[in-house]
């Protein structure tokens, strides 16, 4: 609840601990939701823009937005489907593999997985005949997950949610989420319907981006609206207690730029040694106090800087930009450094559901990928940077006419 201490000064409170949160970790203005793609007859319409004014908790050190947007007006019809990364889908078969074989998951156990979007990772549970039970809240996602034979519920997951599903199907074996400890602005309500739907034996399993690689590879553009907040370890730790779990170890991931996959259990258990080692190295990074996260805000100008120094460049000489992908990452750097259609022609992105509509603030079109070895430009802007490996292989093409990829960040990259 936000209240005033002097009007007209609104000091938000910590989600976590109640905490005033008066410091500032970095404000990037105002921008629209990033996933708010604009259909052709909608472009003349008056359109929603929000802070992102992310701010640092004095007291409990997490890092966070203001729910400017409540979850249920962005989550439950939702334009991002998981398949469309072949990366990302390989990445989720590798640990439903390893999950399985380390658990020892069979014909009866039962893995449950929130935010379970179109059946990306389920799928490779139930091709090894373990039964999958999804919550996913965007009803559109979910349809595309039930057609492919996957049970999923439609729900907001929360304490009451959590005990329904677990009534109905049974308590799961195995509970994961993958970039949804996010996405929720509610933690411990949502802490706790993960706690409702795990056995006691059970093992819960978070992927999320991890604060100290967002901040050393200046990552500025995974901070939009349907990110609540950015978790290091120890505020992850803090997050999961809060609603009646204990971390037990944790893995450090490439994905999305670097990522965090915590294990937690209902029951308490020593911590392990890379757990331990974490927390030390972000103590020793300064994350561990509300001091050492400052002096993100001139990263931020760096990357944007350099960036419109070099599309302004591009326009002078008369070259053409376009650019691959449509992530919500991408609308965040493109609305933020006010990058339009004059330097930036357009975007394609391989989800269907995006054809034909606008990016949201900047009203850059969105085609099919096939668009770009039509028009043979000189450059392509790669938006969803983190997928580099996978990218630069399916755009190698690109290079056949002399053109040339550009990847923003960490630092300009023209190759």
């Amino acid at each position: 609840m936000e209240r005033s201490l002097t009007s007209p000064v609104i000091v938000p409170e910590c989600r976590l601990c109640g905490a005033d949160l008066t410091e500032t970790f970095v404000n990037l203005g105002m921008s629209p939701l990033c996933e708010s793609f604009l259909a052709a007859d909608k472009l003349d319409e008056r359109e929603s823009f929000y802070p992102l004014h992310v701010r640092v908790c004095p007291s409990c050190l997490l890092v966070q937005l203001p729910a400017y947007v409540a979850g249920e007006d962005i989550f439950s019809d939702y334009a991002y489907f998981s398949s469309y990364s072949d990366s990302w889908v390989a990445h989720a078969k590798n640990y439903a593999d390893s999950m399985a074989e380390t658990l020892g998951l069979d014909e009866n156990s039962l893995v449950t997985e929130v935010a379970s979007n179109d059946g990306y990772l389920l799928q490779h549970f139930v091709a090894r005949g373990i039964p999958v039970v999804g919550v996913e809240p965007a009803a559109n996602v979910a349809e595309v997950a039930r057609a492919k034979g996957i049970r999923t519920e439609v729900e907001f997951l929360g304490p009451e949610t959590g005990a329904a599903v677990a009534a109905k199907h049974g308590r799961a074996d195995l509970v994961c989420g993958n970039n949804v400890y996010a996405h929720i602005p509610d933690i411990t309500g949502f802490t706790k319907g993960l706690a409702a739907l795990v056995k006691e034996t059970g093992l819960v399993t978070l992927e999320f981006p991890h604060l100290l690689r967002l901040i050393e590879r200046r990552q500025y553009d995974t901070i939009y609206h349907e990110h609540y907040q950015y978790y290091t370890l120890l505020t992850a730790q803090r997050a999961l207690a809060s609603g009646g779990l204990h971390l037990v170890d944790v893995e450090e991931l490439d994905t999305h730029g670097g990522s965090l996959r915590v294990h937690a259990r209902l029951t308490e258990q020593p911590l392990s040694q890379r757990a331990q080692d974490l927390l030390a190295r972000e103590a020793e990074a300064g994350l561990h106090d509300v001091a050492g996260h400052k002096g993100f805000a001139a990263e931020v100008d760096k990357v944007k800087f350099d960036l419109l120094d070099f599309l302004i460049t591009a326009r002078r000489e008369g070259k053409t930009v376009v650019g691959y992908g449509a992530p919500g990452k991408g609308n965040t750097l493109l609305n933020q450094c006010g990058i339009r259609e004059d330097l930036l022609a357009y975007t394609v992105d391989r989800s269907p559901h995006k054809h034909g509509k606008f990016l949201p603030g900047t009203h850059i079109p969105i085609f099919a990928p096939d668009r770009i070895e039509k028009d043979r430009p000189d450059y392509v802007l790669v938006l969803p940077w983190n997928l580099k490996i996978e990218l630069d292989a399916q755009l190698a093409y690109v290079r056949d006419w002399g053109g040339k990829l550009v990847y923003p960040i960490p630092t300009l990259e023209v190759s």
